[in-house]
């Protein structure tokens, strides 16, 4: 007795590639390139237990902010800001264990140009090293520190800066982001955004999303002008 053919599974057709050619590519640190959330939460439920403040929204708000400007939002009145800022910045320096680099990320450094690209980051240059060097990640040539701009993300000062440190124009130019306080920054400097894992909300045009660097390849080809053509297939 024969019976009837089963019906061929349903797949969905596998999604194509994205292509993004550009002259320059900046990192955010923290979440993006290295992961050190188990410090960055722990410093930040001691100060939210110190004061008695609510540790969820503190994380909530603080991911890719400068250190001072949460403590400024967050402390209670009369604290001495500065003081508790550098107190919490003391205690991410000392605290390495745990951080790591994302997958693929110390590959993707290596295969682009060090004059193509910059780390744009909310922590000190002091931090931004430490932290680097603990994830076994070499810090670019250009970097753009809190203590090199007067406004931090969401302000698009320190992906413009770097933009212009690597003589590129912000249309020319590709963010890796994961917090919405950056990606807030990339867009509003006008440049293309790729998300670095599942923070962001929704993509808009311009934005694209990666779990990590493992799939991201890179081609690099030197122009006539001495500047690169970088093509990235994420």
């Amino acid at each position: 007795m024969s019976h009837p053919a089963e019906p061929a599974a349903h797949t969905e057709p596998a999604a194509r590639p994205s292509v993004l050619t550009v002259r320059a590519v900046l990192f955010d640190m923290d979440g993006t390139l290295v992961d050190s959330t188990a410090i960055v939460e722990q410093v930040w439920l001691e100060f939210a237990e110190r004061y008695g403040l609510d540790f969820d929204e503190i994380l909530r708000t603080s991911h890719g902010v400068q250190a001072g400007d949460t403590v400024r939002r967050y402390a209670p009145a009369g604290a001495d800001f500065e003081a508790l800022t550098a107190e919490l910045g003391e205690m991410e320096r000392s605290r390495t264990d745990g951080v790591i680099a994302l997958p693929g990320a110390e590959a993707m450094l290596t295969e682009l140009p060090d004059e193509a690209i910059a780390l744009v980051t909310s922590a000190d240059r002091i931090l931004a090293d430490i932290r680097m060097q603990a994830a076994g990640l070499t810090m670019p040539s250009t970097a753009v520190t809190a203590e090199s701009v007067t406004r931090g993300k969401p302000h698009p000062e320190g992906y413009l800066k770097a933009a212009a440190l690597l003589g590129a124009d912000p249309a020319d130019v590709v963010v890796f982001e994961d917090a919405p306080a950056g990606i807030a920054a990339a867009r509003a400097a006008g440049m293309r955004t790729v998300v670095v894992g599942d923070a962001g909300g929704e993509l808009e045009p311009g934005m694209w999303r990666i779990q990590d660097y493992s799939a991201v390849t890179v081609t690099a080809v030197k122009d006539d002008d001495g500047g690169h053509l970088l093509t990235l297939t994420l």
